[in-house]
């Protein structure tokens, strides 16, 4: 058994690694205005700051849980720690816009670590501890990134992006210190093989697909960049599905076991993972495009990058109290309950928005709401994922429902701004975008309300 002590700083090590990285991936995205006005480009092309780190840790996510199962565990996860600090570095010096990106993409490694985390605890804990610490350490990747919000719009409005991304350096540098003091050395099982292949399709597949979403209404739907970017993005992705396919009938180790995703128990709860994580990016992205519009378009409260931050707060603290309540309504009536109802109360915050939205209050309120649903539903996932799977599958399964939410994360990211553009830019359109969001994450709570009837999970 291990020391109380040692215990308690591995466990504060491990919500670090989620905390911060989680933390430095939202970096951005309060400045995302700003950064458009700097760099003298679109706020399409601006928005590429947050969709570039969510797009990198999707591709890297599944690799990355593949080659961090077994005894290599350890130096994967420092390895990934030291490229999302040289990342930050990158994002902090003065290169232009195409060096911000980049140095964004690699902070996106830290995204892609987070479940390793779970495999770690996993290996060390059981009982009622391992389900309290799954269920913590899976809600410190959302509330990191609300926190990550006003610590961007803090630390930017005395130290400017520059500034930003330099204390984003240092806190990955305390992370990856405390990572090389309290992980285990040890680990059982041998790394798995990684199809770099599939790596790179679903890279360059989602790059191609989002470019052309995010780009359309600028260089016209019909375009011929547009419809080859959209076109050769959708093959690479099914290309990427076929390779799979493929490989497992053929024995070969593919990049993520799509058979092991698609079982009972656990499609629902991937199902949601995509759907809110759509919706919590939407709402994200929206909200602060609020706080930071002038009101020109008839919808706007011009404040500046700190009071976008602030907004994020009642987001992050309301995401962990949803995450304890959602223990407790699975031990009391059952885990088959959580998805609908995180996916409906999340839901309900975009409609607050669409409805009222004349006024900072009004924000926070819809906010906290938000982030009472998202901490409800995504601290449940590990709870129903996990007792449907083999345990030394365990990283794999949760890697690719990571993967899920980082595809869906990029796609808010990106949709969002695309759909305000597409219904006019008005206030309008404003409702119009946000009402959308809403009805993605309510059909998604219906749809698997309807599933867990017929197939119930687990607790």
């Amino acid at each position: 058994m291990r020391p109380e002590t040692e215990d308690r700083w591995l466990f504060a090590t491990l919500a670090a690694i989620s905390v911060v990285t989680a933390v430095v991936s939202s970096l951005g995205a309060p400045l995302v205005p700003s950064i458009a006005t700097r760099y003298d480009v679109p706020l399409a092309t601006a928005q590429w700051v947050l969709t570039s780190t969510l797009i990198a840790a999707a591709a890297a996510t599944p690799a990355i849980g593949r080659w961090g199962s077994g005894r290599l565990r350890r130096p994967v996860v420092l390895g990934a720690l030291g490229v999302v600090l040289a990342g930050a570095v990158l994002a902090a010096l003065p290169l232009g816009m195409g060096a911000l990106i980049a140095g964004r993409a690699g902070q996106g490694m830290g995204l892609a670590v987070a479940p390793l985390t779970l495999a770690v605890a996993r290996d060390v804990w059981t009982g009622d501890r391992l389900v309290s610490r799954l269920s913590l350490l899976s809600i410190a990747t959302v509330a990191g990134a609300g926190l990550g919000y006003p610590f961007t719009g803090l630390v930017a409005e005395h130290a400017g992006i520059a500034g930003a991304y330099g204390m984003g350096a240092a806190l990955v540098a305390v992370t990856l210190g405390l990572a090389i003091r309290f992980l285990p050395r040890q680990a059982d099982g041998e790394p798995q093989q990684v199809d770099l292949a599939s790596v790179v399709l679903v890279a360059v597949g989602m790059v191609a697909v989002l470019l052309a979403v995010s780009q359309g209404e600028a260089w016209g739907w019909l375009s011929a960049p547009v419809v080859l970017l959209a076109a050769g993005g959708v093959v690479l992705l099914a290309g990427w599905v076929l390779r799979t396919r493929h490989l497992a009938t053929h024995g070969g180790q593919p990049l993520v076991d799509l058979r092991l995703a698609g079982r009972p128990g656990v499609l629902g709860p991937n199902a949601v993972a995509f759907a809110l994580a759509v919706g919590m990016y939407g709402l994200l992205t929206v909200v602060v495009l609020l706080v930071r519009a002038d009101g020109s378009a008839g919808w706007g409260l011009d404040r500046g990058a700190a009071a976008a931050g602030l907004v994020l707060v009642p987001y992050a603290v309301l995401s962990v109290t949803g995450s304890r309540i959602a223990l407790r309504v699975a031990r009391r009536f059952g885990a088959h309950l959580l998805l609908p109802i995180g996916a409906t109360v999340f839901a309900s915050s975009m409609v607050l928005v669409a409805l009222r939205h004349d006024t900072l209050p009004q924000a926070l309120v819809a906010m906290a709401v938000g982030g009472l649903g998202s901490g409800f539903t995504f601290s449940s996932l590990p709870m129903l994922i996990v007792p449907h799977v083999p345990r030394e599958e365990t990283g794999s399964a949760m890697a690719f429902n990571q993967l899920l939410r980082y595809l869906g994360f990029s796609v808010g990211s990106a949709v969002t701004v695309a759909l305000l553009e597409v219904y006019g830019g008005h206030e309008a359109a404003f409702r119009a975008t946000v009402l959308t969001m809403a009805g993605i994450c309510f059909l998604a709570g219906a749809g698997v309300a309807l599933g867990g009837r017929r197939t119930p999970a687990r607790a």
